[in-house]
């Protein structure tokens, strides 16, 4: 990472741990935070959404999205950034939950809420829907630098990345959805 950028991220890492930790935020954002592990409280609710018919195109577009997202962040991006996480780079800096991951850049868990809410956002049509997944992610994403695992610009690149990831996944599905239905017209056809 450029100096100029590092000096910023530690700065305003520093900062949020000095200025808003506090004890009622800390346990909730701590759980919550650890609620987004490997994905799983994404993966989960995309689950339960390909059981109702209602939703099962959400829940495709959601779990495209955050397959697609595993691939460029975890599985390409960070193997290659290699960026150490905050309480490595920051000499006294504690972070307030456990990550096993050495690997800072980009923020997985910004990447998976991002990309289950943007493909929400691109195929429910209720607005309330659209805006809690989108709450969510935000709250996933802040609380990565409030817990002090990840430095600002892991949760932009993160979140971006997520959000085209979530914003393919629904591509994706809208046109698996449409060549499914020609095909079954055809077939209805002959």
């Amino acid at each position: 990472m450029p100096e100029v950028i590092q000096n910023w991220d530690e700065s305003a890492l520093v900062w949020i741990a000095e200025h808003l930790r506090n004890p009622v935020l800390t346990p909730i954002l701590s759980f919550y935070t650890q609620l987004g592990n490997h994905g799983l409280l994404f993966i989960v609710l995309a689950a339960l959404m390909l059981l109702f018919r209602a939703t099962r195109k959400a829940g495709a577009a959601a779990g495209a999205g955050m397959f697609l997202g595993l691939l460029v962040t975890n599985l390409t991006i960070k193997p290659l950034v290699m960026r150490p996480r905050p309480w490595i780079t920051i000499p006294g800096f504690t972070a307030l939950v456990a990550e096993h991951d050495p690997n800072s850049f980009p923020s997985g868990h910004s990447c998976c809420a991002f990309a289950f809410a943007m493909a929400l956002a691109m195929v429910l049509p209720q607005r309330w829907a659209k805006a809690l997944a989108l709450a969510a992610a935000a709250v996933m994403a802040l609380s990565r630098l409030y817990v002090g695992v990840h430095f600002p610009t892991d949760v932009i690149a993160g979140t971006v990345i997520g959000a085209l990831c979530g914003l393919l996944g629904a591509l994706i599905v809208r046109a698996v959805t449409r060549r499914y239905a020609a095909w079954k017209n055809e077939k209805r056809a002959q």
